[in-house]
């Protein structure tokens, strides 16, 4: 990994999972009463911990969402977790569920600041329209990823599936900054 001022944190990780078997909402509302159920309204049942602090969606075709989580690791946690309360309260569950990290959110700085009008030009595969809204959007292809980029230095990268693309995301855009002379530290 290159050398960089760059600071990551993760602030969400999404990750979905599947029972591969149907479960009764209505029956995990009469098991815990804690969970938000309102079928009227939406066809998910929120089902939230508070360690991990996560919220997870379950549909009726066995289908979960899990949000909330900072890493891959704390979101297996909170799916496995769930699985162990549901069958707590009586749904038997048949099998380990398959669980797929789909979106990683994570924010940072790249410790220096970014002149964007030159970056347009520069990256490519790029808007910034700043009477609109103050941030480049970047798409990178390599690792996947969309990037906002703020002149400040700071920046909210979304569409990685594996924590690790985030950084080798943040580091390469780090090293095209650097010698492009885009960024600039005080």
């Amino acid at each position: 990994m290159p050398k960089t001022n760059a600071i990551i944190n993760i602030q969400n990780v999404v990750a979905i999972a599947t029972l591969n078997q149907k479960v009764d909402l209505n029956a995990v509302v009469r098991g815990y009463p804690g969970v938000e159920y309102r079928p009227e309204q939406f066809p998910g049942l929120v089902f939230r911990l508070k360690r991990p602090k996560t919220g997870t969606l379950i549909f009726s075709s066995g289908k979960m969402v899990c949000t909330g989580a900072k890493s891959g690791k704390e979101s297996r946690s909170a799916i496995m977790k769930v699985v162990k309360e549901l069958k707590k309260c009586g749904i038997i569950i048949l099998s380990k569920p398959s669980l797929e990290v789909v979106n990683i959110v994570a924010s940072g700085s790249l410790g220096g600041k970014v002149d964007l009008e030159k970056t347009v030009s520069t990256l490519g595969k790029t808007m910034y329209e700043p009477e609109q809204f103050p941030g480049l959007i970047y798409r990178m292809d390599e690792p996947k990823v969309v990037m906002l980029i703020f002149a400040s230095g700071s920046l909210v990268c979304t569409g990685a599936k594996k924590e690790q693309d985030v950084y080798d995301a943040v580091y390469k855009l780090h090293e095209i900054l650097e010698e492009q002379n885009l960024i600039f530290y005080e």
